[in-house]
């Protein structure tokens, strides 16, 4: 396996990645700000102080932690990492960012019911709730196709395009979910003839909006980019029948070690097993779950 420095661009790979954190951390600080200066803060009341929480928590999970978990695999120095520990990395960054946006959605559902208001009425909600749903829906699938070591390998090959393409999806439809709710709460919290006139706080998470697009469009360039794409392992082990696997079947590493990671150099038995193991390559580490 090529090292980081052999990465094709590898420089302009560090300065999107370097970008892409930035904005992304700074997209969380102005959240906080947002809530803290011109909002209530942030509680568990039944109050506004209660429903703040949904657009920190969505800005910080759903947009920050996913957008690094769709990258996690590309990043070059994580190369010599088992395939199986970078699998547990990205499952793990998912399932925070679910639980994070999970909390969120408590948050709205909790302060509306408290406060007799309506829900799931508006666009924002139908899209952002349908967001929760399919990531659910993939973060479960996610873990019983590619995690778990049950599937087999045409299957997982079979899945693994709709797995790529429905991770980016559902992260471009939560930044678009997001993009709505700032500006629908804008609109209620200042009325549009206050908005209308660009008070501060409309400037400022307009700005934050911008953030969101920008954070956005980093990640979604760097996950598309197939020369970034992790390279196929090249000591997968290839077990014979009597080693408890079919020929041409990979063995999962277990390490979680990544100075370990290149030790072993074993390879393959033949032209066609080497050929399976590429595919099979292909369907564990390409994951954008």
């Amino acid at each position: 396996m090529r090292g980081a420095r052999n990465m094709e661009d590898y420089g302009l790979f560090l300065a999107l990645l370097g970008s892409a954190l930035l904005v992304g951390f700074v997209s969380v600080v102005f959240s906080l700000v947002w809530v803290f200066s011109y909002r209530e803060g942030l509680g568990w009341d039944g109050g506004f102080a209660e429903f703040n929480w949904h657009p920190v928590l969505i800005v910080t999970g759903f947009v920050f932690i996913q957008g690094i978990a769709i990258i996690v695999y590309r990043l070059p120095w994580t190369w010599k990492c088992s395939k199986l520990l970078m699998k547990f990395i990205h499952a793990g960054l998912n399932t925070i960012a679910m639980i994070l946006a999970i909390v969120s959605m408590v948050a709205v559902f909790d302060y509306h019911n408290a406060r007799s208001i309506p829900n799931m009425y508006s666009l924002h909600s139908w899209i952002g709730l349908t967001a929760v749903i399919f990531y659910s829906v993939q973060l479960f699938l996610g873990f019983a196709i590619f995690l778990l070591p049950f599937a087999p390998v045409p299957l997982r090959a079979a899945l693994m395009p709709i797995h790529v393409y429905s991770g980016l999806l559902i992260f471009v439809t939560v930044i678009a979910a997001a993009l709505m709710g700032i500006t629908e709460k804008l609109l209620f919290a200042l009325n549009s003839t206050v908005y209308s006139t660009s008070p501060p706080e409309a400037i400022f998470v307009n700005c934050l909006g911008l953030l969101i697009v920008i954070f956005g469009a980093l990640i979604l360039w760097m996950a598309s980019r197939p020369h970034w794409k992790r390279p196929p392992e090249e000591n997968a082990k290839v077990q014979q029948p009597n080693g408890g696997a079919p020929e041409g079947m990979e063995a999962e590493s277990t390490m979680t070690d990544c100075s370990n990671a290149d030790k072993s150099d074993v390879g393959f038995n033949s032209e066609a097993a080497r050929k399976r193991n590429f595919k099979l390559d292909e369907a564990g580490q390409r994951s954008t779950m």
